[in-house]
């Protein structure tokens, strides 16, 4: 391929400018009721509107952001109104299967209902019966009625009960999805009953969170887009005040790490390269200097370390790997503990001279297999802006693509890690692993007490626990229950897979000290114990094998997995 290679120091310096953040940006306003505004914007210069790394936009494509494309923005505001008197274009009511409950006289008998139909002249209630609807998860009708200031009511299921994060954010954007039908400017959501809810600052924040991510659709790509008319979404009856604003503020932190994430996942590996990549690490580091600092390692500087499993990986490609190490320091005091969350960084996997063929192999879907670097990326982008104390956070990602030339890794070949230990690698589709290798070692020698790493591992994950799931692999009870916990309040769905030891015979050499993938049986276990060989004893340790949930296959598009639980997970472990 011939390339053009042009000085990054230009595009840089546009992707670092500050007058263009792709973070949400949100300014409380005085006012009766609690006020957040804030912008989406995309994953590149607004300016140079390109992502496209320099070395590939000669030949590949020259894809650039299309220049119709321009971020929503969208106001969330608290209000404490009679839902009668709320003026708008969409009110949405959140309902449980009990808040259906209708008397003799198939009158609601919620107050809620009760009060909205009665101003409707019971059209609610009847709709609801025509069309069955009975509050099931998922479930929803609108309808456009006069007698109110809003112009459509839209009823939407919580199923028997609602009181997790994953109903209250997935409420949060099924209004703004019917927003988004109705083209509506101005929506409120409101629950039914509030019974149950013991902290309705987090019920507000699950639900602007939802309406922040179901709002949010990237078009970056498209030479063509429909912009959102959605403008300001009013939530009401769950308060106000400096706990709520706390909690909003949040919920926008880490709703903006998610879309990054997802904006990283997205883009083509034309367009995110490894060094693309570092680039958007960099920028993190840039916008949030106080607190974030960023180092990229070069080849030569991963040779300097011995990272010979990585680079081995890395060999191949005509786009030079780039080693991705950012660091959190909190303000203004010292930390008591060290963590470090690594991320897989495959821009894109072939799958190497195993090339990935035949049907299901997915290969057109591997710009996604840095999915874990993006969920690492996404929580340093949150906490850059969340600004936790007492813990230190180091962030690292080996980033680099698997391809294939003369220069590649070959089935059979011995590669060296960081650590002294030899890998037979006798399956050059199994590289994920092997870049996992040499960042676990770096992150011990960081001096860290924790460690998390997250990888689009294993089609086995997704076999053993579907596509929603993430196996959660880990010799440590109480890292377990800190993670797990730490899913409870984000809505993420993980589960605990066995470490079995037995199974490492599969991963036995003959000519050296392991190979890289032992047999179909139990290959997410195998995979886990691999990476198990490159973490230092006195070290907690989890690996999250995120293959399945990394994607979803309705949207075609990223999930922005893990960076919710990962944010949760920091929180938990600051003083």
């Amino acid at each position: 391929m011939v390339a053009s290679v042009v000085s990054l120091a230009s595009s840089f310096i546009a992707v670092t400018s500050p007058s263009y953040s792709s973070s949400f940006l949100s300014k409380l306003r005085s006012a009766p009721s609690l006020r957040l505004s804030f912008t989406v914007s995309p994953l590149c210069s607004r300016r140079g509107r390109h992502m496209a790394h320099t070395f590939a936009r000669a030949t590949l494509g020259l894809t650039q952001i299309s220049p119709a494309f321009e971020a929503p923005k969208l106001t969330l505001a608290t209000k404490e109104i009679d839902v009668t008197e709320w003026k708008g274009d969409l009110l949405a009511v959140g309902v449980t299967e009990k808040d259906l409950a209708k008397d003799q006289n198939s009158t609601f008998e919620n107050p809620i209902l009760k009060k909205l139909d009665s101003h409707l002249g019971g059209v609610l209630a009847e709709v609801s019966t025509e069309e069955d609807f009975t509050g099931k998860s998922g479930q929803s009708t609108v309808v456009r009625l006069p007698g109110l200031g809003s112009k459509r009511v839209g009823l939407f299921g919580l199923g028997q009960s609602a009181t997790s994060t994953a109903a209250f954010k997935g409420l949060g954007e099924a209004a703004a999805a019917a927003a988004k039908t109705a083209q509506a400017s101005d929506i409120a959501i409101v629950l039914a009953s509030s019974e149950g809810i013991t902290a309705k600052s987090c019920t507000a924040s699950a639900i602007a969170s939802g309406a922040v991510l179901g709002i949010y659709e990237d078009n970056r790509y498209k030479s063509e887009s429909k912009k959102p008319a959605l403008k300001s979404v009013d939530i009401l009856g769950l308060g106000t005040g400096p706990e709520l604003e706390k909690k909003l503020k949040y919920a926008q932190d880490v709703a903006s790490g998610i879309i990054f994430g997802k904006e990283l996942v997205n883009s083509p590996a034309n367009v995110l390269t490894p060094g693309k990549l570092a680039e958007e690490a960099s920028n993190i580091a840039s916008l949030y200097s106080d607190v974030l600092s960023a180092k990229i390692l070069n080849e030569e500087q991963c040779k300097d370390l011995k990272m010979g499993s990585y680079l081995a990986v890395a060999a191949a490609s005509a786009n030079p790997p780039h080693f991705i190490h950012l660091t959190y320091k909190p303000p203004g005091g010292t930390a008591k503990l060290k963590l470090a969350l690594v991320g897989k960084g495959l821009t894109f996997d072939s799958g190497g001279y195993n090339i990935k063929t035949g049907p299901g192999c997915s290969i057109e879907l591997m710009k996604f297999d840095m999915g874990g670097s993006a969920a690492v990326l996404g929580a340093a982008k949150a906490i850059g802006q969340i600004k936790p104390s007492g813990v230190e956070v180091h962030f690292i990602v080996a980033a680099c693509e698997n391809m294939i030339s003369g220069t590649g890794m070959r089935p059979g070949d011995i590669v060296t890690a960081s650590n002294g230990k030899t890998i037979e690698v006798n399956n050059t589709d199994a590289e994920g692993r092997l870049t996992l290798a040499d960042a676990l070692v770096y992150a011990c020698n960081q001096g860290v007490d924790k460690i998390v790493d997250l990888a689009t591992l294993t089609g086995a994950c997704i076999v053993a626990l579907g596509p929603s799931i993430a196996g959660v692999f880990t010799p440590s009870d109480d890292l377990a229950k800190e993670v797990f916990a730490a899913s409870e309040i984000s809505g993420e769905k993980f589960w605990r897979m066995p470490m079995e030891e037995s199974y490492w015979e599969t991963m036995k050499s003959g000519v050296a000290d392991m190979v890289n993938t032992g047999g179909r049986q139990g290959g997410a276990i195998s995979a886990a114990l691999f990476l198990k060989q490159f973490v230092d004893e006195k070290v907690q340790w989890m690996h999250i094998d995120m293959a399945g949930p990394v994607w979803s296959d309705k949207k075609r598009a990223a999930t922005g997995f893990a960076v919710s639980t990962l944010v949760e997970w920091v929180l938990k472990n600051s003083s």
